[in-house]
Formats: structure tokens, sequence, C-alpha cells
């Protein structure tokens, strides 16, 4: 019996529409991943291709950013669409990590790439779950409300770009992760929110280590192609987002996932 390539799944988790369907087989897909390299036998990278863009379910509704109606958390409707953003930008997680694995597979990389990846997908996956359950136990669920259309234009603004993926993705979108998320923490916290602290503390957690996978790989990648690291990530973010880094950033956490200050702090563009 021929097994699944890890490229056939991860187009085939890119091409399911259905969040909690595509979540579970970010779970299981990674599973049998790991499985495979413990037993020594790891399955085949194969070549499938990605589509440009995910399948989505038909709800939410997907709306320019300036369009997306503001969360005020202080009261619970803005605290359940706080929560369902952020279930929205876990579920592109789970498609931005796995379109990485076949969207650059034509690019000899080694295994501990695939393993870093796949690692960092199951742990989107599971914070979606994890969200997703809040919203359930707050009286709503994923797809109630409108969401952002633009989580997925860095994906294909970098389809071509493997470099640029990885300072893009992890490096900058991610790491804007590390830098919101302890503010948000405190709010539920104030608010009497433990469950949704606890949620959000996994992620703030396992966010780290996602960051530094790109960190990690966009390293690797300047040290093959002999480019000064820092030089290759400021043209990289002048190229992608001409209008700047905007701060408060979160130095420690940038620091731990192996982002220099001097990566990020010239690219503030003063107003």
């Amino acid at each position: 019996m021929t097994r699944q390539s890890l490229t056939q799944m991860a187009v085939d988790i890119l091409t399911t529409a259905d969040a909690t369907e595509k979540a579970a087989k970010s779970l299981a897909a990674a599973k049998l991943w790991f499985a495979a390299r413990d037993a020594g036998d790891p399955l085949p990278l194969g070549n499938a291709k990605p589509p440009l863009r995910p399948s989505r379910p038909e709800q939410p509704e997907l709306l320019q950013p300036n369009q997306v109606p503001r969360r005020r958390p202080g009261t619970e409707k803005g605290r359940i669409a706080l929560i369902h953003a952020i279930a929205h930008i876990e579920l592109n997680a789970v498609d931005l990590h796995w379109d990485i694995i076949p969207r650059f597979a034509d690019i000899k990389m080694p295994m501990g790439y695939f393993d870093d990846w796949v690692k960092a997908a199951s742990e989107e996956a599971k914070h979606f779950n994890l969200l997703s359950g809040r919203l359930h136990a707050m009286g709503s669920h994923y797809g109630a409300l409108a969401a952002h259309a633009g989580m997925w234009r860095a994906a294909e603004d970098t389809a071509d770009d493997f470099l640029g993926r990885l300072a893009i993705v992890p490096m900058v979108l991610e790491a804007r992760g590390l830098d919101v998320t302890p503010s948000m923490i405190k709010m539920f916290q104030s608010t009497g929110q433990p469950e949704t602290v606890k949620v959000l503390e996994v992620i703030y957690a396992e966010e780290v280590g996602h960051v530094a996978y790109g960190s990690k790989w966009f390293h690797f990648l300047c040290g093959r192609h002999d480019l000064d690291p820092k030089e290759e990530f400021h043209r990289l973010v002048r190229q992608y987002f001409p209008g700047g880094l905007k701060p408060p950033f979160n130095d420690e956490k940038r620091a731990e996932a192996g982002i220099p200050l001097d990566f990020y702090w010239p690219m503030v563009t003063e107003k």
C-alpha cells in the first residue's frame, strides 16, 4: 500500500474547507509524520503542489481589514469578538505552516525543517481547537462573526520567495503575536476569564517556538547563499512592509525566538 507523502497530506489539509476538519487533519497528519520518523521509516516528502489559496468555510464572512467592526473587550460581546479574531488567526496559521512545506518542496532542506513546520502546524490546530472551545463555552462559535480577509496576503506575496516567506510570516506577523498577547492575557485576567487566560498562555508559550523556527531557517538559508541575515531581513521588510514595523515590541520574547533588536528597531517608521 502506497503511503501518503508529506506534501500530499499538506495539500489535503489546505484544500479542506471545514475548519474543524482542517484542524483534525492537521493533528492527524502530524501524528503520522512523527510516528514514522520515530520508527526510522519517514514518510516520503513527495511533490504535491499547493493551491494559491486554501479552502475556507462559507462562514465567517471575510471583510477587508477596515470593514471589520472594532472589538471592545470591555463587554462579553467584545470578548467573544476578540477570541473569534484570534481563532481566525490560528486557523490561518494552520494553513500557513502546511503551505510552506509543499510550496518550496523543490528546495532541498534538512529533515529538521519539515519536523519544525509539521510541529508548528499541529500546535496551531490545537490552538484553534482551544479557542473554538472557548467560543462554544461562551455561547458562540467560529464563523459567527465577520473576519479579516487580508490574512493570506503575505502568503500570496511570498509564494515565489522562500526567504521572504520565512522573514514575513514567522519573523514579522507571528512575532507581532508575541508583542500583543501579554496585554490580552492581562485584559482577560482583569475581567475574570481564567479559562481564556489558560488558553492564551499556551498559545503565547508555543508561538515563541514558531517564530524561532522562522528565524532558524531564515539564518540557515542566508548562510547557504552567503547573505547577511540582518541586511536581507531589512530588504525583505522594505519590500513587503513599505510602511515599516510598528512598536511596541516584546524585546525579551523576540530575543528568545532568535530575533535581535537590530533586526526590527531600524525598520520602525517614524510618524
